[in-house]
């Protein structure tokens, strides 16, 4: 709050007090200094007018008031975002154990068979997925034909298109639909437990075979 005030003082202690609070946002302390100064240069001829002491004071208190309840909103308010923040991590506590479908460009494949979904727009026909291994090679497609639009699921063997199991590793998964235009990917993982990242990222879940993945982002529990 700025507050500025108005005395016909002498000296030049009150003049340079009130240039230096004048400045600056007007703090308690600040007040109080201008107004001590203001009493002690006042001309004895012409002092203080009591009703402008008295506004002045008044001012104090509105300015005090104002500061504490300013302070008491802001650690309401923290309050209020932590108990919130806990009680999202404490109410995701539920989906450790349980499947879910996160957004994911890549597989991580380990001997068993894997879950996934394409994120269709509209209905579309021939919508295919490719795996791919590390250096970018497609080493299996999968043809999942006409589907609405929503979620497809689909689900990877381990093989490659010859029927020959692949080698455990990292591999990626890109999806398109008849026109070839990509679609989002999406695997299926085991919630492995749960976090808080920070105002950034918020409440997060960790997948099998993904990593952190922020709680907004599941898109299926299974």
């Amino acid at each position: 709050m700025t507050t500025s005030v108005t005395n016909n003082v002498g000296g030049t202690g009150a003049a340079s007090a009130t240039t230096a609070a004048l400045g600056n946002t007007m703090n308690q302390a600040d007040f109080l200094k201008l107004l001590t100064t203001q009493l002690q240069t006042q001309d004895p001829t012409n002092p203080l007018d009591n009703s402008q002491f008295v506004s002045q004071l008044a001012q104090f208190s509105q300015l005090a008031s104002t500061q504490d309840l300013n302070t008491s909103l802001n650690n309401l308010s923290s309050q209020i975002t932590s108990s919130l923040q806990t009680s999202q991590v404490l109410g995701s506590a539920g989906l450790v154990g349980r499947h879910v479908l996160v957004p994911s460009a890549n597989l991580s494949y380990a001997g068993s068979a894997l879950d996934g979904a394409v994120g269709v727009t509209g209905a579309t026909a021939n919508v295919q997925v490719a795996i791919k291994d590390g250096s970018g090679k497609v080493v299996r497609t999968l043809d999942l034909g006409t589907q609405a639009a929503g979620l497809a699921r689909f689900s990877w063997d381990g093989m490659d298109d010859n029927g020959k199991p692949v080698p455990p590793g990292d591999y990626g998964v890109t999806a398109a639909d008849v026109g070839g235009d990509a679609l989002s990917t999406y695997v299926d993982g085991t919630v492995s437990g749960v976090g808080y990242g920070g105002s950034d990222v918020g409440t997060y879940v960790q997948v099998s075979g993904v990593g952190g993945v922020p709680l907004s982002a599941i898109a299926q529990i299974n």
